[in-house]
């Protein structure tokens, strides 16, 4: 039985955790195949698929990383895949190229102090775009910032190309190869800025192209084929509003309606569209705009979370991920014509019966200063009457980030098993604007906990929810709200689960990459002149308010919120006289970073979240 319910899961753990899964589909630039990542074979692999055939072959065999923080790009002669690969979840990715035809890998760098990401081949293939923190050649003592480098498909030069201070990070190059895009900040003032620049491949004439006005985020998709026109993404009227722009005017032309949430993504080969998602109350859908006219086309699929959306079959067709809450994700192509879509790769249940899984309701519960706060909410199927069921407060990472209407294995596992499950989108979160997404900013634990605390409240109003059971979990950001609302709010919990969590500000800055720590002080301040909050918001400070029982989480080679951050908390419980396996648990996993996709990786933290609850909440 679970968690002391009278339901026995019907999920089977391992089984769940099997399924196969593909991730970060990329088509071709002849457009007749698409390369993703696939754990078919029990392991993450590289296949690629003949989108007119449908035929799939396994194109790497163990080369490819476990975890997957970073992309791949095709070489524009479709005879190469550029990779990045780490060592145990670490992100100190190097960049290796895999024959597709042949499958034989050969590393193109070799820098274990940098994190290097492939971006896109150049026009005439004999440069790799490549993001990386390397240090700059006049400037080997001082940390590497998130820059633009290019190196030689051969390997042979390794060139910068920008030397920001804060982090850059490209889109891409122009088809005739003269230019490069790229967005950063250079407004020292206010560090949520973001704008366009473009560079010429030598590394010369950077020139800003794209600023809405000061302290919007203002971001570009792809490179119209002309060269000059590039797509676009503005949060300046409140909202994301995808448009076009011309790079020698700045004349931008908009086609989201205000008010509607939409980021540009691509355009056709022809130039003729443009596709777009609309992000509405958790649901994600694309949307093609016609180049010359503005009209939309919004792609007839379900509700639920469909992304990526790539052109292929002469800009016939659309190629989308798409899931919905009770679907796992399965890879479409949809025909823009004919308004139809049709399945290239078919999602997998293997034993589980696709019934049991639970519907997410979109919803909206009161917070403590009248604000309603967005959520989704997951209910265990067939509740009898009377039946109390233990509750769990799921926070996202972030905090900038958000859930969605998709595929979600950890509320379905959770729900089976007896719980019922809200993912909030407090306040920080994307999706419902700007001023909701930066109401976090200087405020972590603050108004944001208190988001949390009114997700627990609303609970306790449901019929069914035990308010005796009620657990908070989370990773990164989550884990870092965790820490805070079982030390804060230590009277709210039964139980907590701080999963690569957060527990100590100052010590978080100081071992973090400078990209890294950019984000900190964009979204916390100075770790100097806001000292008093930076405390005030680290949970270490407040150990010994916790009363719930707590679970610490931590891969070992996490580089976002590094294991010192749970190491040290458990330490300061220790010094309070709390007892290991009694009061607290704690588990460092020796070959992970910050969470992992692989399966094996998958079972072990499925495992070790269902014993736990089912000790501590029985």
């Amino acid at each position: 039985m679970a968690v002391g319910t009278r339901r026995q899961p019907r999920i089977p753990l391992e089984a769940l955790c099997r399924l196969p899964s593909f991730f970060l589909p990329v088509v071709s630039w002849k457009g007749d195949r698409v390369a993703f990542y696939w754990d078919k074979s029990g392991r993450m692999e590289l296949y690629v698929m003949d989108l007119a055939t449908r035929r799939v072959r396994q194109t790497s065999h163990g080369e490819v990383p476990r975890a997957l923080r970073t992309g791949f790009t095709w070489s524009r002669d479709d005879r190469e895949i550029a990779f990045g690969k780490d060592a145990a979840g670490d992100e100190q990715h190097d960049i290796h190229v895999i024959d597709v035809a042949s499958g034989a890998v050969r590393r193109l760098t070799s820098d274990r102090s940098a994190e290097e990401h492939a971006v896109e081949f150049s026009p005439d293939d004999q440069w790799l775009l490549v993001n990386a923190n390397k240090r700059l050649p006049e400037a080997p003592d001082r940390p590497g910032q998130m820059n633009l480098w290019k190196v030689k498909r051969d390997g042979s030069a390794y060139v910068p190309l920008t030397r920001h201070g804060f982090p850059a990070f490209a889109t891409g190059w122009s088809d005739d190869g003269t230019k490069i895009a790229y967005v950063t900040n250079e407004d020292m003032t206010d560090l949520k800025n973001r704008d366009g620049y473009v560079v010429a491949p030598d590394g010369s004439a950077t020139r800003k192209v794209w600023s809405v006005r000061a302290g919007s985020q203002d971001t570009f998709g792809g490179w119209h084929p002309d060269s000059r026109r590039i797509a676009v993404t503005s949060d300046a009227s409140g909202q994301n509003r995808a448009g076009i722009l011309d790079t020698e005017t700045g004349a931008v032309r908009w086609l989201s309606p205000e008010g509607v949430e939409e980021h540009a993504l691509r355009f056709s080969k022809n130039g003729k569209l443009l596709a777009c998602i609309r992000n509405h109350e958790s649901s994600v859908t694309p949307i093609v705009y016609d180049v010359a006219t503005g009209a939309p086309h919004v792609l007839k699929l379900p509700e639920g979370f469909a992304v990526g959306a790539q052109f292929f079959d002469d800009d016939r067709r659309l190629l989308v991920t798409y899931s919905t809450d009770v679907t796992r994700a399965s890879l479409v192509a949809y025909d823009l014509a004919a308004d139809t879509h049709e399945t290239l790769l078919e999602p997998e249940y293997g034993s589980i019966d696709r019934n049991v899984f639970a519907a997410a309701r979109h919803v909206y519960y009161p917070t403590f200063d009248g604000k309603q706060v967005p959520a989704l909410l997951y209910t265990p199927k067939d509740v009898a009457p009377g039946e109390r069921l233990p509750a769990i407060v799921h926070v996202h990472g972030g905090p900038t980030s958000q859930w969605f209407r998709g595929f979600d294995p950890f509320a379905q596992f959770l729900a089976d098993r007896g719980f019922v499950v809200i993912e909030p989108n407090i306040r920080g979160s994307t999706g419902y604007g700007v001023e909701f997404r930066d109401a976090a900013i200087k405020d972590w634990g603050g108004a944001d906990l208190e988001d949390v605390a009114a997700a627990a409240a609303y609970l306790r109003t449901l019929p069914h929810v035990d308010p005796a059971k009620l657990v908070v979990f989370g990773g990164s950001y989550g884990g870092f709200m965790t820490f805070v609302a079982a030390t804060k709010k230590p009277d709210l919990w039964r139980a907590a689960i701080a999963w690569v969590g957060i527990s100590d500000l100052h010590r978080m800055w100081d071992e973090s990459k400078e990209h890294f720590r950019y984000f900190l002080r964009e979204q916390m301040g100075d770790p100097e002149r806001d000292r008093a909050l930076w405390r005030d918001r680290s949970a270490i400070e407040f150990a010994d308010r916790l009363r719930a029982k707590l679970l610490m989480v931590h891969g070992v080679n996490d580089p976002r919120c590094p294991v010192s951050q749970s190491r040290i908390f458990r330490d300061r419980l220790l010094e309070l006289g709390r007892v290991e396996g009694r009061d607290f648990e704690y588990l460092e996993l020796a070959d992970e970073g910050h969470g992992s996709a692989d399966i094996q990786q998958k079972i072990r933290t499925f495992t070790i979240l269902a014993d736990y609850l089912d000790r501590v909440l029985a």
